[in-house]
């Protein structure tokens, strides 16, 4: 996955679409009657489709089966996920955990099963609040795919390089990088070695880039450092399980066909990345001078 392509910014309008299915991208459309290549038009929205348009977050799907073919949900029983820290007994004392254990050669666990709440703070219904998660996990999603309808995660791995696969595309994340996973975003992690790492969880928002005050028009995290893959699809007929995360557990579906069946899309809701060594600290001269002020 080296070779990936990436599209940069934050917030921005992409559009794409596989090469191997030129112009299935409708012009001057959203919702044709008719879709090229007979693909069906879905849209995500990560807002109420009524807001502002400059916060309005939304974007449309051409995929060759529509999202909803599936049996229905089921409770997924094999999970560590928690949403009730209101029912435990406060205490002031400093706490520290040590890392998480990797799984045991004999034990297999991929990122869903490996998923393990710390802490949170909040009310999930309420969507206000956040969550925070590790993982460990030593296999592989295979024909399984996730989606959390609580709110965006935020993994930042730790051990191992996962290869995140979206309906928007592929991503690659190593050691030092990010990535976000928006709400409702359809993903599978594929990796080569035990994996280990930490998920910030917010709900009812969405990640902005700060303001950036005295400091200026520069510095910190710059949005043309954020990137967000172009499209890819698999048209594979075979038993995907699909497990989404609703409401603070964990409910698990079967489809006789891959999620990842997105052609072409565009938009300004999306999975994106960002390396942490891109990251401009300021009052220490790392790589750059954030200004440069010409007087005239």
């Amino acid at each position: 996955m080296d070779d990936l392509k990436y599209m940069s910014g934050f917030g921005s309008e992409f559009k794409s679409e596989d090469p191997r299915c030129p112009q299935s991208l409708p012009k001057g459309q959203n919702s044709p009657q008719k879709c090229p290549y007979g693909l069906y038009a879905e849209q995500l929205s990560g807002t109420a489709f009524t807001a502002p348009r400059l916060e309005n977050r939304r974007s449309w799907f051409y995929r060759i089966r529509p999202s909803i073919g599936h049996d229905p949900f089921k409770p997924f029983s094999n999970s560590n996920v928690r949403c009730n820290w209101d029912q435990q007994e406060p205490d002031p004392n400093q706490m520290r955990w040590m890392p998480f254990d990797l799984p045991k050669s004999n034990e297999k666990r991929d990122f869903v099963e490996g998923l393990n709440t710390i802490c949170g703070s909040g009310e999930i219904k309420g969507k206000n609040g956040l969550a925070i998660h590790v993982y460990v996990c030593n296999v592989s999603m295979n024909n399984r795919a996730f989606y959390n309808a609580d709110g965006d995660f935020l993994i930042v791995p730790q051990k191992g390089t996962l290869k995140v696969t979206t309906e928007f595309g592929k991503l690659q994340v190593r050691p030092n990088e990010i990535v976000v996973i928006q709400q409702g975003m359809r993903f599978s992690i594929d990796i080569d070695e035990p994996s280990r790492g930490y998920i910030l969880e917010v709900f009812g928002r969405h990640f902005c880039l700060p303001d950036l005050g005295p400091i200026g028009a520069n510095g910190l995290a710059n949005a043309r450092d954020f990137l967000t893959p172009v499209a890819w699809y698999e048209d594979r007929d075979v038993q995907y399980e699909i497990i989404g995360k609703y409401q603070g557990k964990l409910f698990v579906c079967n489809q006789d066909h891959s999620p990842f069946d997105v052609v072409a899309w565009f938009g300004n809701y999306v999975p994106y990345k960002y390396d942490l060594a891109n990251f401009m600290v300021i009052n220490s001269v790392t790589f750059d001078h954030c200004v440069r002020i010409l007087l005239r």
